[in-house]
């Protein structure tokens, strides 16, 4: 049976791509595939696994053809980022206007 193991990073991405036993788990393609080896920073206890942008159990038997998704975490949620942009590029906007009234 064949499947892929994909970790991405912001400026590379791991595609390894695997032929594996029925009954393989993601945790075992994961194993099998050498990221671990390639990227100490991958935690099985900590980095979430999917099977196509879907979360799954590391005890997830695969299905041939199945692509197994090494998610890492984000320093914070994207939404959270805006948000602590544009508070920001309120408040520096606010004291623009602020100095200049005072200049004037």
């Amino acid at each position: 049976m064949h499947v892929s193991v994909v970790y991405a990073l912001p400026h590379q991405q791991f595609i390894e791509e695997l032929d594996v036993p029925e009954g393989t788990t993601a945790e075992d393609a994961v194993r099998s595939s050498g990221l671990l080896e390639k990227c100490p920073e991958i935690d099985l206890k900590t980095n979430k696994l999917g099977i196509y942008a879907k979360l799954v159990q590391a005890s997830q038997e695969l299905y041939d053809g199945d692509r197994v998704e090494i998610y890492r975490s984000l320093p914070r949620k994207p939404r959270d980022a805006h948000a602590v942009d544009d508070k920001k590029a309120r408040i520096r906007a606010k004291k623009e206007r602020v100095s200049e009234e005072h200049s004037e």
